[in-house]
């Protein structure tokens, strides 16, 4: 049986919550698939605080944005906080824009899994495919730096590329994608397919170009806005159902 989605009630909570913006929030209806993160689903069980810590480059930095809330790692704890009333989250934004496998994975340590979080977002690829790097490199530093999070008893959320003009100057970029979808079947592990959801905007009438700045390349307000829509929706979907009836209740 599918299970209803929360998107419903997370959008009301959102429209409540989420500070005025430039524009409205309008995000196509897009499936993602169901984040199963089971220190996640743990901590919200037992009621202890959800500390979540971005890692990333420009994307998670946030260039584009108009501000540092409209970032995505500042709209997801917003997202998650209105979603989730009385549950104590923090998202924690170590983006840098510029960066690859190779810097992250060296801050890593010091930047993160120091700060003891439940749940690492780890948005990576996109430099690397466009510097034309070696995809099994990229494998084998993303590998350690998944076994190094796993073993600090720590969930990763790994992202991937978006779509956008950029692409077409990356022909490795599918290469690298896939590289994180493989690692997204090892158990603590998931993949939030960026590059699925904005093929389902454009599906819907809202191309790259609606949800990027003329780069073609970084999210504008809305893309940030409804990218951390859809990574909110997608960890609630992933809370066991007895929590899950419980959290809808509370909310009412």
């Amino acid at each position: 049986m599918t299970r209803p989605s929360l998107l419903p009630l997370l959008g009301l909570l959102l429209a409540l919550t989420r500070p005025a913006m430039a524009g409205p929030l309008d995000c196509p209806q897009a499936a993602m698939p169901v984040l199963r993160l089971p220190s996640v689903a743990a901590a919200l069980a037992a009621g202890r605080p959800l500390r979540i810590v971005a890692l990333g480059s420009s994307s998670t930095e946030g260039v584009g944005a108009s501000s540092r809330g409209a970032t995505y790692p500042a709209q997801l704890e917003a997202d998650l906080r209105a979603a989730l009333p009385g549950q104590e989250i923090e998202v924690i934004n170590k983006g840098v824009s510029g960066q690859d496998a190779s810097e992250m994975l060296q801050r890593l340590e010091s930047d993160a899994l120091s700060l003891h979080p439940t749940l690492l977002i780890w948005q990576v690829g996109v430099n690397g495919a466009l510097r034309r790097n070696s995809p099994l490199r990229f494998r084998e530093m993303i590998t350690a730096g998944v076994d190094q999070a796993r073993a600090a008893g720590v969930d990763v959320l790994l992202m991937d590329s978006q779509r956008g003009a950029w692409a077409r100057a990356a022909p490795e970029r599918a290469a690298f994608d896939q590289v994180l979808a493989d690692l997204a079947d090892l158990p603590g592990v998931a993949l939030f397919p960026r590059g699925a959801l904005m093929d389902a905007w454009t599906a819907r009438g809202a191309p790259p170009e609606a949800m990027l700045i003329p780069d073609g390349l970084h999210h504008n307000d809305r893309g940030y806005a409804c990218l951390s829509a859809a990574v909110a929706e997608a960890m609630i979907d992933g809370v066991p159902r007895a929590h899950a009836a419980t959290l809808a209740t509370s909310s009412r």
